[in-house]
Order: C-alpha cells, then sequence, then structure tokens
C-alpha cells in the first residue's frame, strides 16, 4: 500500500519529508510484533499513527485500546493495567480484569509513557520481556500477548538520567522509534491543513467555508504553533462558528491567535537579557582586574616602604598615596565601575617600620630585621590591643581597619584577646 492510500485511508493531511518518512516506518513496522516508540509534541497525532498500526497489522481484528498513563493516578494504574483480586484493597470489592488480560491478542496504546510511576514501569517490563504478569493482590503469574505502543513528549533519556524512568524499559519500548514532526516543522502542509479543517467544519455546521487573504496566510506560517495540529484545529473551528466575514485577514486572524508574534519568539525575546547579562559580566571582570592591579601596587610600595623608610621621609607624598590605593580593599568594597572612580574611604595599617623623619639626617642605620609583611602586621595588631587595652572597636579604629577585618585577622594569626 502506498503513502497515498494510507492519508487517504487515515485522513492524513500533509505532504513534508518528515511526516512521509514517519508514515513509511508505520508501514513498515505494522505487520511485525515490534515495540513501538511514537515521539512528538503534545498535539502532533501520535494516536493516529498508532491506530494506522494496529490496523496494518495482524492483531488488527483483535481489540485495541488506548490509555493515557498521566490521566489515571499511582494508586489505581496497576489495577487499571493489570486488574485486581477481590479485597486486595480498600474498594476492591470484586475481582477484575486489567487491561493486559481484556485485550490479549490485541494492542495497548501507552500514551505519555513518561509519566508512568517506575513501580508500575517495572510490571510492564515484565510484560515487555516474558509476555506475564500478576494482578494486584494475586500470587498466580497470568501470560499476556498483546503488543504495545507507547507515546511521549518528553525526553525519556533525560528522565533516565533523573532517575524517573527505567533504563532498560527506555531500550525495551524503543525498539523502533518513529518521530512524529511538530507542526511548526511542517510549513507546507499548514495551509492546507487549515484549509481541509475549515471545509469540515463548514459542512458540520453548514456555513460557507472561510478563506485567507494572502497576509493572513503569512501570518499562519509564521506563528510558531506551541499546540500544533490540534491548536491550529481549534482556531479554524472557531473562525468557521464566530466569524461573520468569511474572508478572513491577517487583522481578523491575529484576534484568534495567542500572543505569539513574529517579534515574540523565544529566540529573539531571550537575546536582550542575554546581552544584558554579557554586559555586566564584562563590568565584573574589569572591576575585579582593575582591583587586583591596585593590589598589587599596593604591595609594591609597602615593601619599598619597609625596606627603605628613607624613602617614605624623602617622599611624603608616598605614605598618602599608599593609603589612597588601599581604600576600598580592606571591608571588602568594590570600587565604583568607572574609568576615573573615588575609592571607598578606608585606612590602611600604619608601615609596620618606625619612620624616623628629620631634614636635618641625610644617612639612616641599617637594621637587620624581618621583612616579613604578616610579622608586622601581627605585631601591630598586638600593639594596638595593648595600647587599648583588648578593646576591639578601639583597636580597630587606631589600625584603620573595620572591627570585622580586625576580628578575622585575630583568628587567623591565632591572637588571643587581651
Amino acid at each position: 500500500m502506498d503513502l497515498q492510500s494510507i492519508k487517504n485511508r487515515f485522513n492524513i493531511i500533509g505532504n513534508s519529508p518528515e511526516l512521509n518518512y514517519a508514515l513509511q516506518v508505520a508501514v513498515q513496522v505494522a505487520n511485525t510484533d515490534l515495540t513501538v516508540l511514537i515521539i512528538g509534541d503534545s498535539g502532533v497525532g501520535k494516536e493516529a499513527f498508532s491506530s494506522i498500526i494496529h490496523s496494518l497489522s495482524s492483531r488488527k481484528h483483535n481489540p485495541f485500546i488506548a490509555v493515557n498513563c498521566g490521566a489515571i493516578p499511582e494508586g489505581t494504574i496497576d489495577s487499571e493495567l493489570f486488574g485486581h483480586e477481590k479485597g486486595s484493597f480498600t474498594g476492591a470489592v470484586d475481582a477484575r480484569k486489567g487491561y493486559f488480560e481484556t485485550v490479549n491478542g490485541g494492542t495497548i496504546f501507552l500514551d505519555e509513557i513518561g509519566e508512568m510511576p517506575l513501580g508500575t514501569q517495572a510490571r510492564l517490563l515484565r510484560v515487555l520481556e516474558a509476555g506475564e504478569y500478576i494482578r494486584v493482590g494475586s500470587s498466580k503469574v497470568q501470560k499476556t500477548d498483546v503488543r504495545v505502543i507507547a507515546a511521549t513528549n518528553k525526553d525519556l533519556l533525560k528522565l533516565v538520567e533523573q532517575n524517573k524512568f527505567r533504563e532498560d524499559l527506555y531500550y525495551r519500548l524503543s525498539t523502533v522509534p518513529i518521530r512524529v514532526p511538530s507542526l511548526s516543522s511542517r510549513k507546507e502542509d499548514i495551509v492546507l491543513l487549515f484549509r481541509k479543517f475549515a471545509a469540515d467544519f463548514a459542512d458540520k455546521y453548514k456555513t460557507p467555508s472561510v478563506q485567507l487573504d494572502e497576509e493572513a496566510k503569512s501570518l499562519l506560517l509564521e506563528y510558531p504553533w506551541p499546540g500544533n495540529i490540534r491548536e491550529l484545529k481549534n482556531i479554524a473551528e472557531q473562525i468557521s462558528v464566530l466569524s461573520e466575514n468569511k474572508q478572513i485577514s491577517a487583522k481578523a486572524l491575529s484576534r484568534y491567535l495567542q500572543p505569539y508574534s513574529s517579534n515574540r519568539l523565544p529566540a529573539i525575546s531571550q537575546a536582550q537579557p542575554q546581552n544584558e547579562f554579557q554586559n555586566e559580566r564584562e563590568i565584573l571582570y574589569k572591576l575585579f582586574f582593575d582591583m587586583k592591579k591596585d593590589v598589587n601596587e599596593l604591595k609594591r610600595m609597602f615593601l619599598e616602604v619597609l625596606q627603605n623608610p628613607s624613602v617614605a621621609a624623602q617622599n611624603p607624598s608616598l605614605i598618602n598615596e599608599l593609603k589612597d590605593l588601599n581604600n576600598g580593599h580592606e571591608s571588602g568594597y568594590l570600587p565604583a565601575p568607572a574609568t576615573t572612580y573615588q575609592p571607598v574611604q578606608l585606612s590602611m595599617p600604619q608601615p609596620a617600620a618606625p619612620v624616623i623623619m628629620d631634614n636635618t639626617i641625610d644617612e639612616h642605620e641599617e637594621v637587620d630585621e624581618s621583612l616579613n609583611i604578616m610579622e608586622k602586621e601581627k605585631e601591630l595588631i598586638i600593639k594596638a590591643l595593648k595600647k587599648h587595652k583588648g578593646k576591639r572597636k578601639d583597636a580597630s579604629l587606631d589600625l584603620g581597619i573595620s572591627e570585622r577585618t580586625l576580628y578575622r585577622k585575630l583568628k587567623e594569626y591565632d591572637i588571643e584577646e587581651l
């Protein structure tokens, strides 16, 4: 049977390559007993493919049932699929056959298989592998000969990674996967489908069929169709019933579409926030690099003062510059993001080595002492605490640092408070 005959028989509208390929796979696998997994967004017509497979199979004269796994409560889905014994749970006043028993010899279509609970998945896996199941509340193993066709609009592999779907069941179900294309990827079929739906509703409601002008057709093609064929059919019905003018313009059509205009597609609407994020990130990077540069300069000047006190004596402005460079870093605040920013006024620790300034002295005596900055800082902190009798607030003010920073330094250098 050729594809056009299949389309005519099952009322399939469209000629897109993706649709034709999906139909071809369905026809080829129909006359086998292989398990089929139909993948596609909600509203693309996955159930129609399950009907095609069953109707072209050797089981076509046996029962066919479609079960929406997402519509059955978790506490009753095992009973619905596999049946239960009398008294097996509260409310089980009689024994009941499940779908796998009533559809024996036929086909069961499990729609939204991704919503099936993990416990039920284990039971289904046993049916697929051994053709066996056990009623709820029973210990007797029963046999069944049912072909399973499953469908999902979710990424089952992602659910496997999240431990929400069994990996062994996924590979058992996807023996033959069929991917049904979304309506937005079948642009060439949209106008054709609308015309077919409009004609059907005109016949149903005994009214003239609506017609789209060229601008309306363009709008129809630009719309993203999140609800796929189901949404297109609903809109065609609304227009057929509510529109007094049967010649539909783009303006008239837009009143029936959801607010998904061409300039509000997700790919475009997300571009601006992404640029803003990148700009903010660049500003932060610049601030960090500038701060790192200032800190390195601060260390260099600090070492220069410690190693050569005469430099401070000859250049008093060096101490002020050293304090200015330190501003904004001691308390952890960032400088303002500008090319010439004003630092937050925070003072820095005084130079570790005493500086003797006397304009009459041109030489100084070299003293063999430790030049380790951390030791000098620790020494200054101890002196400040002794001077202020252990009062952290006064000591921090004298040192030119915050009380919070002083507390952190006490912990860092393991200094006992006086």
